[in-house]
């Protein structure tokens, strides 16, 4: 039975709480699975543009052309998210 100035029984309460616990298990969850997705593309792309600036070598002479032609391109393909610097760091 509810009491009053209450907005759930407690029967409802209990299932708002365990509903509740479902949600922040879930986003915790999804938080979780794309930040490493995140971080495992943002390294791919990184380990792709040392190979491509090495070219073979076993080390590269940094230019701004790979990073610019990346940037370009993945702009222009998914948006925002990939400017120089951002590719650069």
């Amino acid at each position: 039975m509810k009491e009053p100035g209450k907005k759930y029984n407690d029967e409802d309460n209990m299932l708002v709480n365990d509903l509740r616990s479902i949600v922040s298990k879930a986003r915790s969850k999804a938080f979780a699975a794309v930040n490493y997705s995140l971080v495992e593309r943002n390294w791919r792309i990184g380990q792709r543009i040392v190979e491509q600036e090495q070219n073979g070598a076993s080390r590269a002479e940094y230019g701004k052309h790979v990073i610019e032609v990346a940037s370009a391109a993945l702009t222009e393909e998914f948006g925002k998210g990939f400017s120089y610097t951002n590719i650069a760091n």
